[in-house]
């Protein structure tokens, strides 16, 4: 059959490349974004209960009420915005389901979007799949700060949609007030749409306070924010995450939504909702995940590896320059075969290429890997 693929460009993944290196060296994993250990226990034994309660039909095209209800409360009291449950939240198949199902709705032919790189890798084939045309704003090292001035070049009348992601993968740098506020004011009186990805909301350290795009509301009314179930409560294999939006937005979302996935397992939505009701089972990740950080940092501090500063997600960059002249594709590999610890290269989220030296590990492990891990680079 002559088939004309939508993704010629897409192949094999970097995480999959890494991950079989790493089973092939039985080298320790720190590539792919994802915790080794379980989720709480309570959390499990919620979802058996509505397992064996008989929750095994469809849930609400939305969402389970309750569920939507309990996340409206919690994005009041962190954000300050009054959400209406039955119109604002739509509870989706993780957040790349949502990120994907925002771009569909929104993103015609020849329409432009703007992504910031490196970039997680799920937005550019999104908009490729949906004829957009992406317009890639490159971040610089070490500090990986937006330039607005050089990013608003990109803008035009044909922007449709700027994609923005804080915590962001995989640099772990936030984006701060005054970053909200330029971009509220660059998007004023346009039809650009703004996809927000905070699935690492939870995941912000040194006392530093996540910007949603909630808390600005100008910039709220032309947003869609994702979040991810999955990733706040150590269970990506759910694929359960939820979007939040105005109205006039959610429900073109929603259009999309109810033939892409129409709903979402049913007993995990009633479990989740129940387990919410307990704020510290979140607030308190924060001081976690900061505290895996803060570790793995002391276990390889006699290195020469630099690292780059993460204020969120559980990603750490490290400068590699002072040990190698290679490639960082080169050097991960290298690292995994004969140092016994695999990485991610920088440069694989980028379009362009990128010679930067720097390799992205994760650090969502338990102490004892991380300190294995420290172990074996501290020599490097």
């Amino acid at each position: 059959m002559n088939i004309k693929s939508k993704l010629p460009k897409v192949g094999t993944t970097i995480f999959t490349v890494m991950s079989a290196l790493a089973n092939k060296h039985k080298a320790i994993n720190l590539s792919q974004g994802f915790p080794n250990y379980d989720c709480d226990p309570a959390l499990k034994a919620l979802v058996n209960h509505y397992i064996q309660k008989g929750y095994n039909q469809y849930a609400p095209m939305a969402g389970v009420l309750d569920l939507r209800k309990m996340l409206a409360e919690k994005n009041e009291n962190l954000y300050g915005r009054k959400i209406n449950p039955e119109t604002e939240i739509t509870i989706t198949a993780g957040a790349t389901q949502a990120i994907f199902t925002a771009i569909a709705a929104f993103v015609s032919p020849g329409d432009e979007v703007v992504i910031i790189e490196p970039a997680y890798d799920s937005y550019r084939p999104a908009i490729e799949v949906c004829g957009g045309l992406p317009r890639a704003y490159e971040l610089k090292g070490p500090d990986y700060a937006i330039n607005w001035s050089d990013l608003r070049k990109l803008v035009n009348i044909r922007t449709r949609m700027i994609i923005i992601n804080t915590p962001h993968n995989p640099t772990g740098t936030i984006l701060t007030e005054a970053d909200m506020l330029q971009l509220q004011e660059m998007t004023k009186d346009s039809d650009t749409i703004i996809l927000s990805d905070e699935v690492y909301e939870h995941l912000i350290f040194d006392g530093e306070q996540h910007q949603s795009v909630q808390r600005f509301p100008a910039l709220y009314e032309r947003s869609l924010a994702t979040y991810s179930f999955g990733k706040t409560f150590h269970a990506t294999g759910w694929k359960i995450g939820y979007c939040i939006g105005p109205e006039y937005l959610m429900a073109e979302f929603r259009k999309v939504h109810q033939f892409n996935v129409f709903c979402v397992n049913h007993p995990f939505q009633q479990a989740i909702a129940i387990y919410l009701k307990d704020p510290q089972k979140y607030l308190s990740l924060n001081s976690f995940y900061q505290e895996k950080r803060d570790l793995f940092l002391e276990t390889i501090k006699n290195s020469r590896f630099k690292p780059l500063h993460s204020k969120g997600t559980y990603f750490q960059l490290l400068d590699y320059s002072a040990i190698s002249d290679s490639k960082d594709t080169e050097f991960a590999k290298w690292m995994t075969r004969e140092q016994g610890v695999a990485s991610i290269p920088v440069s694989v989220f980028y379009t362009a290429s990128s010679e930067e030296k720097v390799i992205r590990i994760c650090f969502a492990k338990t102490e004892e890997l991380l300190r294995e891990a420290g172990a074996l680079m501290s020599g490097m």
